[in-house]
């Protein structure tokens, strides 16, 4: 089964694409560095011809609100249009686990528009919706940044290994189309500051972490279960304390 996975390159896409080849599919990464541009259009065509699947995890270059918007509406926009014209049965994007609870930022406002886009396009679709990736936990740190320590609102959060992501991904591409949406998350729960606390310190990075009820996430505030997907989100398998000692 041919599967193009459009941001292929990346850290997701490229999991996804050594997972698809180990079960024995012809899986195809498609990136700006293999000439497939999906802002602009250029080498869709050629990359999408007999395939299957068309898994997108591709995201975009800059998180302010307006970028983000343009570069998801014409990207989905493009790939939906290719895909269609090249008989492409599957569309599978990736998204953010607790999107619409996340819209006061812009960055969350345009995957939004990723999925309606998605969900109104007429094709048979799965969005997949992950929780963060254990390989985020740095970045969480650096925004949570006032003054010389971390302030984090000690909300629960599920997060997952991108290896996770990507089996689940796998798996969902070559099934039948779910015409709605997974959600997917780590194995555990844990608070917000407690997760980053413990992979700062796993890392031997010094800063302290401060649990903050009004700290911000990236701009926004948070509620309890925000960033926790649904009882009946598919689970993956690597706990934190394995994902750290793989590290």
């Amino acid at each position: 089964m041919k599967v193009v996975v459009i941001g292929g390159s990346g850290l997701i896409g490229a999991k996804l694409v050594t997972t698809l080849r180990r079960d024995g599919h012809e899986a195809v990464p498609a990136a700006p560095s293999t000439g497939v541009n999906t802002v602009t259009g250029e080498g869709l065509a050629d990359v999408l011809e007999g395939a299957a699947a068309v898994v997108d995890v591709s995201n975009s270059p800059s998180f302010a609100a307006d970028a983000a918007l343009e570069f998801f509406q014409t990207s989905t926009g493009n790939l939906l249009e290719y895909s269609a014209k090249a008989g492409v049965g599957h569309f599978v994007a990736l998204s953010v686990v607790g999107v619409g609870r996340l819209s006061e930022l812009g960055y969350f406002r345009a995957k939004v528009a990723q999925e309606k886009l998605i969900r109104e396009s007429g094709r048979a679709y799965s969005i997949v919706q992950a929780t963060q990736f254990f390989e985020f936990i740095t970045s969480i740190a650096d925004a949570g940044m006032v003054g010389d320590t971390v302030h984090l609102a000690p909300v629960l959060i599920q997060p997952m290994a991108s290896d996770d992501v990507a089996a689940a991904l796998g798996r969902v591409a070559v099934g039948e189309p779910l015409s709605g949406t997974q959600e997917i998350g780590g194995p555990e729960q844990f608070r917000l500051d407690d997760l980053v606390r413990t992979g700062l310190r796993a890392q031997h990075d010094p800063r302290e972490v401060v649990a903050d009820q009004q700290a911000g996430y990236f701009g926004t505030r948070l509620e309890e279960r925000t960033l926790v997907p649904e009882p009946d989100a598919q689970r993956g398998e690597l706990t934190f304390a394995q994902w750290l000692t793989r590290r």
